[in-house]
């Protein structure tokens, strides 16, 4: 690390770097990241489900969603979620609100692969209308993808794949529903930030967009 005394702040290279240094640096930098419950099935019909903070939207005609999946954490191998997309090419996205926090984070304990996440940690899947991946009954919002695209950069087991989807169909609780949109002040979901810590979104403000600007 070199210092810019210009400016008062320090330089870190990446490249500098290694899995862990970079994974510690890089995510306390982009926060707070949405998280939420990935769900997949495998070739033999067990489900799973792990949560991810690298995911988000990328479009919206098609309405496109991302997943940045890694290695696992400890065994350094693939993580089921990224072997069942792979295989199926479906999945479904699950928004985690403040109730689901616990088992949110149980979920991503290391399980052999096989493992039903739901049956560990109490969650109730439901079959979905279009894709085989369940739902998970106790989330506000499911979103049923299906795969576009899977990109992986990087070699294993410091490689992350990208998997672009597109967003099918959503459930969601009617009450969070207003005027067409989910009103964020209902939805009470949770983030990520760097290290162990999360926040919520209790302290919610309101912007108005500028002349000439599409929201």
């Amino acid at each position: 690390m070199s210092k810019q005394k210009e400016r008062g702040k320090v330089c870190v290279d990446f490249s500098d770097l290694d899995w862990r240094g970079a994974h510690a640096l890089l995510t306390s930098l982009v926060v707070p990241r949405p998280i939420a419950l990935v769900s997949t099935v495998g070739k033999t019909g067990g489900f799973n489900v792990a949560p991810f903070s690298f995911y988000g939207a990328m479009g919206c005609k098609p309405a496109l969603v991302y997943i940045g999946i890694g290695a696992r954490r400890r065994k350094r191998e693939r993580k089921d979620t990224i072997r069942n997309i792979k295989s199926t090419r479906e999945f479904v996205i699950s928004a985690v609100d403040d109730s689901l926090t616990d088992k949110m984070n149980q979920c991503g304990a290391d399980y052999p692969y096989g493992v039903s996440e739901f049956e560990e940690v109490g969650l109730t899947p439901v079959k979905a209308d279009l894709v085989a991946a369940p739902m998970v009954l106790e989330s506000p919002i499911n979103m049923e993808c299906k795969v576009l695209r899977i990109m992986t950069f990087g070699k294993f087991p410091d490689s992350v794949d990208v998997v672009i989807g597109e967003l099918l169909r959503v459930h969601i609780e009617r009450d969070l529903l207003k005027d067409g949109v989910v009103d964020s002040r209902k939805l009470k979901t949770i983030a990520r930030l760097g290290e162990g810590f999360y926040c919520t979104t209790e302290h919610v403000f309101e912007l108005k967009e500028p002349d000439g600007t599409l929201g």
